[in-house]
């Protein structure tokens, strides 16, 4: 417990004070925030549509099990296996035993946050097999030895220059070469490996109830010849994804492109249903779904928290977050960062353990505020720190500290008897940590309430 946070501490600490990391995620998020307010004038009545959103998740929610096991049964007519993972290690076992069943030597898969939180890349490199990131952010980060930066933009921290050197180094490319240049060559190195590829896997932005279908956002086209090209089409998701009915579509993509990327709409927009038929030439031959739960029930059934569990994933409240602006989503440790990750990683890993995520907020509310379906963030940040003490996982130092601030907050004559100096010395030499950070805490000796006494006897 005191390592990760410590860990948390140590590289948040340095990522502050780089201030040439700050500068290229203030450019990136710059040019995010511009784009967003033209996203929006689609919108009607913009809040009006993130209710209604915050609505049908809450819908989804609620009868998750119902929604589930309809979305099973009409997969399961098409031809789709439907495997329930209850922990990551479950769902790498079923992955792995389908690679080995298809002989798989090459798996190409599409941008999944799902597939980071289980560690599925480290996994397969330990049973030989290639797995390729196909995202050009995610084949960036690939490259390049690193997990995501971002839920939507893998890749914010990197500058072009960033990622012509990373190229020059990896791929002997020229290493002045222009970003469109470097895409020509990673798109010719990636569409190599689709070819290749036995096995494909993506992730899925919402999993459709009424018709049993699966929906991916994209703007690269990468998620479609990842689950087309290779004979084997691998889905794994999360069980929060949810969305009652596939009217629901046309509310939902627009939110999460606008959000997301400021776009109207994303480039491509695909529902799956299962794998080729009969009478089709394209598609995969075999498809399978793995629902995950990993820890999403133990949020499900805490009535505050379950609200976490209607996010849809664009990436907002990171881009508003000024702590998340300051430190960068790697100081985390965690495969969500940013606000929805302080919330919900408590939650999935451990409340013990991860708890400091929660405190790496200033409570500001801006998350709450850009969320597109209204996700109470601040307050479930909030909560998440009641639990943590509640619980007892503050420490005794801290719980005695907190209950001698009670007593003395509770006596005004008590602070009154403190002089300024002794306040001074409570704050600067025995709070741990205060002026690490900080300048000194003057008081002056008089207190306002002293002051006031004496005015008016």
């Amino acid at each position: 417990m005191k390592d990760t946070a410590a860990s948390f501490m140590a590289k948040s600490t340095v990522r502050a004070g780089d201030k040439e990391h700050r500068r290229k995620i203030n450019f990136n998020i710059g040019r995010y925030n511009a784009v967003v307010p033209q996203g929006k004038k689609q919108f009607l009545d913009i809040n009006l549509a993130r209710e209604k959103a915050k609505n049908q998740k809450w819908k989804a929610i609620s009868q998750l099990d119902k929604e589930l096991e309809k979305f099973e049964a009409l997969l399961v007519r098409r031809g789709v296996k439907v495997i329930w993972a209850e922990t990551a290690e479950q769902a790498l076992e079923e992955i792995g035993r389908i690679c080995k069943e298809k002989n798989c030597k090459t798996l190409v898969k599409s941008k999944s946050m799902v597939t980071e939180e289980i560690h599925l890349n480290a996994y397969l490199e330990k049973m030989g097999i290639e797995s390729v990131e196909t995202d050009l952010g995610e084949y960036i980060q690939q490259l390049d030895g690193e997990p995501p930066y971002h839920i939507v933009t893998p890749a914010m921290h990197k500058s072009k220059e960033d990622v012509a050197k990373l190229f020059h180094e990896k791929l002997g490319t020229d290493k002045k070469a222009s970003p469109e240049e470097l895409t020509l060559i990673a798109r010719d190195i990636l569409r190599e490996k689709y070819v290749k590829a036995e096995v494909g896997v993506t992730g899925a932005n919402f999993i459709i109830a009424d018709i049993g279908g699966i929906a991916v956002t994209e703007n690269e086209g990468n998620a479609r010849l990842s689950c087309s090209f290779p004979s084997t089409h691998i889905v794994i998701t999360g069980i929060e994804k949810v969305i009652p009915s596939m009217n629901d579509l046309a509310l939902f993509w627009p939110l999460l492109a606008t959000y997301g990327t400021g776009q109207q709409i994303t480039v491509y927009n695909t529902i799956i249903t299962g794998p080729r038929k009969a009478n089709e030439t394209d598609g995969p031959a075999d498809m399978y779904v793995i629902l995950l739960d990993n820890g999403r029930t133990n949020i499900l059934k805490d009535e505050k928290q379950r609200e976490s569990l209607y996010c849809i994933r664009c990436g907002a409240c990171l881009n508003a977050c000024p702590v998340y602006k300051n430190i960068g989503g790697h100081a985390y440790e965690a495969t969500y960062s940013g606000p929805i990750g302080s919330v919900i990683t408590p939650h999935l890993r451990g409340m013990e353990e991860w708890k400091h995520l929660s405190y790496a907020s200033s409570l500001c509310g801006n998350c709450t505020e850009v969320c597109a379906v209204k996700i109470n963030l601040h307050e479930l940040l909030l909560d998440n720190r009641h639990e943590a003490a509640t619980s007892g996982y503050n420490g005794s130092a801290e719980k005695w500290a907190w209950k001698a601030w009670k007593q003395g907050m509770l006596r005004r004559s008590w602070m009154n008897m403190a002089s300024g100096k002794m306040k001074n010395w409570v704050v600067n030499s025995v709070v741990k940590g205060w002026t690490d950070h900080r300048g000194k805490m003057e008081f002056p000796d008089k207190s306002f309430n002293q002051l006031w006494k004496e005015k008016f006897k």
